[in-house]
């Protein structure tokens, strides 16, 4: 009998769905799962080069996936100015003057800053000016759906108390008019003539630091949401082919590409010379299949669509129900166009109002086209309307769930529940009402947004409180999903997402063997516990390309 190259042993094994198996072991040769065998019996295919694994109680599972991450933006950002630590606006300003001390030429780029540790979540350039002087600064929101920019960068911009508000953004202005310093969603786009463009070589570098964090984190593979430019966020096709080129890709990928929403249809064409382009590498690491289209903002800047309007301060109802980046009907029309052409789309839908219009476009797609395998996504998913919760399933449409979000927090509490009417606070993130009405689940961080861990993830969507947190269940007890399911759609979900079901995302015999090991197993004790497993080991066909120490 030909011996294994790795036998995982000792511990329990999650497949991918369902309870996980006690009592078996993992075979892996040639870099794919070989077989999954009694543990009695897995002493007949080790031999003197097989690397045993002793998980000890360990649970071994198949390795995450991202189904929304943005990998070279928060590699950039581990490189740049990082406010992601920050604890409060004070300490923000410190760590901005710090690097600024550390830099002394040049802009001051970055992100990472919360809008909870704001007044308003609004950042002043005044706060900016008094850290680094007269120089110019531009760092985005921890959501990347603001900036915040200092005077200089405004003056160099030539933006003043003139300068219109775009028709898919907002600036905070002082009393007089003249911008205040923060921008939102497209009015960050007034700085594109004069920020400095990240060269190739800091894409490249970011990817690549990205990624280490990534399988330190156990995540073998994930979807990039924003293949292109925009957002603030540096060109990244030229990084991911570049480590295709160079075999420094470890993952598998997905990359989404942009959907410019001052351009219609006729980008199309450009997309699929893209994915041809891609597709000649000849590498099964990456792939430029789909397109990802914002239909929204968020709701701490009051620009995700909802129904109904937003409150002020006050309670009173405004006139503002946030903004549709693209006509519902054209919106119809490019998805239409995108399924016909064999892409996939993934939508960023917010509030109810765009969970809709997403919902909406997917219907005429499959009305026009028939029933194909765009496995189409809709991710954030902050508020979804009780009447839209079953269409997911009837139009085959995947939510693609942020579960580290759905907690009480200060952003949400401060700067978007008051703000809300109190049908749209009662129904934030409704990842049970979507299990049980059979939506297909996948699951991602949008990092650097959040926390990349997929574990602090699972612990959310299982628990709807944070660690340790005293706080009620956000939107109820039964909006929570059980281990098993969280922990499926973070693996066979996005696996699925990515049309690599075939041989990722689960632990089946033919699979590559991409796994993670979790200690402690969080099966093991109670769902407040999930936080505390670690990632112990990753491994990617076969081979660990992490190891924690000690």
């Amino acid at each position: 009998m030909t011996t294994a190259d790795t036998v995982f042993t000792g511990g329990a094994i999650f497949t991918g769905s369902g309870h996980p198996l006690d009592g078996f072991a993992v075979v892996v040769r040639a870099g794919r799962i070989d077989s999954i065998v009694p543990s009695d019996e897995a002493a007949a295919v080790i031999g003197d080069d097989t690397t045993v694994v002793d998980l000890a109680g360990a649970l071994v599972a198949p390795g995450f996936q991202d189904a929304h991450i943005h990998p070279v933006g928060g590699g950039i950002e581990l490189l740049q100015c990082n406010l992601t630590d920050a604890t409060d606006a004070a300490d923000a300003l410190r760590r901005i003057a710090e690097y600024a001390v550390e830099h002394p030429d040049g802009w001051i780029l970055g992100g990472g800053w919360s809008m909870d540790h704001f007044a308003g979540g609004a950042p002043t350039r005044q706060a900016l000016d008094e850290s680094v002087g007269d120089r110019a600064v531009l760092l985005s929101s921890r959501d990347h759906h603001s900036v915040w920019a200092s005077s200089a960068a405004i003056r160099m911009a030539g933006i003043d108390a003139s300068t219109p508000d775009p028709a898919d953004g907002r600036i905070e202005r002082e009393p007089d008019g003249s911008p205040a310093g923060t921008f939102h969603e497209g009015a960050a786009d007034l700085f594109a003539s004069v920020r400095p463009e990240n060269d190739d070589e800091l894409s490249y570098a970011g990817l690549l630091r990205a990624q280490s964090e990534l399988l330190r984190l156990g995540i073998t593979g994930w979807q990039d949401a924003l293949i292109g430019t925009a957002a603030g966020l540096s060109e990244n096709l030229g990084a991911y082919r570049r480590a295709v080129e160079e075999r420094t890709l470890i993952a598998h990928v997905v990359g989404a590409q942009w959907w410019s929403r001052s351009e219609g249809d006729e980008q199309v064409a450009s997309m699929i010379e893209r994915r041809d382009q891609v597709a000649a590498l000849g590498s099964d690491r990456f792939h430029v299949g789909t397109v990802k289209i914002m239909v929204d903002g968020v709701a701490e800047n009051a620009t995700a669509a909802m129904k109904a309007p937003y409150r002020d301060a006050h309670g009173h109802d405004t006139a503002n129900r946030g903004l549709s980046f693209i006509d519902p009907v054209l919106l119809r029309d490019y998805v239409t166009t995108l399924d016909r052409e064999g892409f996939q789309v993934h939508f960023h839908a917010l509030g109810d109002r765009a969970v809709q219009e997403a919902l909406d476009a997917v219907a005429a797609a499959r009305a026009a086209n028939g029933a194909t395998d765009g496995r189409h996504h809709l991710a954030h998913l902050q508020v979804v309307a009780e009447e839209d919760v079953p269409r997911f399933a009837e139009l085959g449409a995947i939510a693609n769930l942020q579960a580290l979000w759905a907690c009480h927090e200060p952003q949400l509490d401060q700067l978007t529940l008051p703000f809300l009417q109190e049908s749209a606070a009662s129904r934030q993130y409704p990842f049970g009402d979507l299990e049980r009405h059979g939506t297909r689940l996948a699951a991602g961080s949008d990092w650097p947004v959040s926390s990349a861990d997929p574990v602090e993830a699972i612990h959310i969507a299982v628990n709807r409180v944070s660690p340790g947190s005293d706080d009620e269940p956000l939107g109820g007890a039964h909006q929570r999903i059980p281990l098993a399911t969280a922990l499926a759609a973070y693996t066979s979900g996005s696996a699925y997402v990515n049309h690599r079901d075939h041989d990722t995302g689960s632990i089946a015999p033919g699979y590559l063997a991409n796994l993670v090991v979790l200690d402690p197993d969080p099966f093991a004790g109670p769902v407040e516990d999930i936080h505390l497993s670690e990632v112990v080991s990753t491994w990617v066909e076969g081979e660990p390309v992490y190891t924690r120490e000690g």
